[in-house]
């Protein structure tokens, strides 16, 4: 059943939140709120989720741990979709072959992979999103990204329902992720094909990458990843340092002192100064080095 009422909610198949807020729903903690939320608790619900897309029509998002969008303030003409069992499901292991449901947080499928002594992912440490959301921008740092390890994943669309495809058969690029699909898509099920190796090696990979970003990336503090894709032939955080941006403040947003890329809410912060900021930043680097900064992040106004 779907609930209503603004803070009202049943724990039920599908759960519905209306105008939820923004900041509660992302890493960066701003924004206003979006005009509902749909939580689906298991298989059962995906069949009120396809009324609920009917009725709701445009502006829909799916939804992960919310830790690469940036939403202004006021109210926002968005629904999202989020994936939220409370029975969670763990990894299944079969060989080098894993099975992961899009609400599990990368982290954990991490800790699994480590266990299992299965490598290939290990450059994603320290990624905070869940599996879905990690598929849907196509996440990734050192050198790796969810393309080189997704097999195929189980999706869900209002007219077809669940259904497996191949990873060959969708679209992938750089931070970019298409199911190539002609209508709203959920990331159900993911399946990943990784190497054989060893427990010590892979956590000692992990941890070795962890540590870098702990050193040169403020992942303790409230922050959407980074906010700007790297330009061809250039880091955008090396731009923006240079630019004069690093540890530049707007209001109770600022530019990371320890990496320029990173916007961090410093408590209070609004979605009016961290757009504001992002485009002093990029002005400022197309008019210094003739470079356009394209956002990362999700902008949502």
């Amino acid at each position: 059943m779907i609930t209503g009422g603004k803070g009202k909610r049943t724990k039920m198949t599908l759960e519905l939140l209306h105008k939820p807020s923004m900041a509660k729903l992302t890493s960066l903690g701003i924004g206003g709120t979006a005009r509902a939320l749909a939580r689906v608790r298991d298989e059962a619900g995906l069949d009120e989720l396809a009324r609920f897309i009917e009725k709701e029509g445009t502006g829909l998002i799916a939804l992960g741990e919310g830790s690469n969008i940036l939403a202004d303030d006021g109210e926002l003409n968005f629904a999202f979709v989020q994936i939220d069992r409370p029975d969670k499901s763990e990894a299944v292991i079969s060989g080098q072959t894993v099975r992961a449901p899009a609400d599990m947080r990368l982290p954990k499928l991490l800790a699994h992979l480590i266990h299992a002594g299965l490598g290939g992912m290990e450059g994603l440490a320290g990624i905070p999103g869940s599996i879905g959301g990690s598929v849907a921008m196509n996440a990734g740092s050192y050198g790796t990204d969810m393309a080189a390890s997704v097999k195929r994943l189980k999706l869900w669309t209002p007219t077809k329902g669940l259904f497996w495809k191949n990873a060959a058969d969708m679209e992938w690029g750089y931070r970019h992720f298409s199911p190539l699909t002609d209508e709203f898509t959920l990331v159900w099920e993911a399946e990943f094909e990784l190497s054989r190796s060893t427990e010590n090696v892979v956590m000692e990979k992990i941890k070795e990458t962890f540590s870098k970003k702990k050193a040169s990336q403020p992942v303790l503090q409230k922050t959407a990843g980074c906010v700007f894709k790297n330009p061809e032939g250039h880091s955008a955080g090396k731009l923006l340092d240079d630019a004069g941006f690093k540890g530049k403040n707007l209001g109770n947003m600022s530019f990371s002192e320890m990496h320029a890329n990173f916007l961090i809410n410093k408590g209070g912060g609004n979605g009016t100064d961290a757009l504001e900021l992002m485009s002093l930043a990029a002005n400022a680097v197309a008019e210094k080095f003739g470079v356009t900064l394209m956002p990362e992040v999700i902008i949502l106004r």
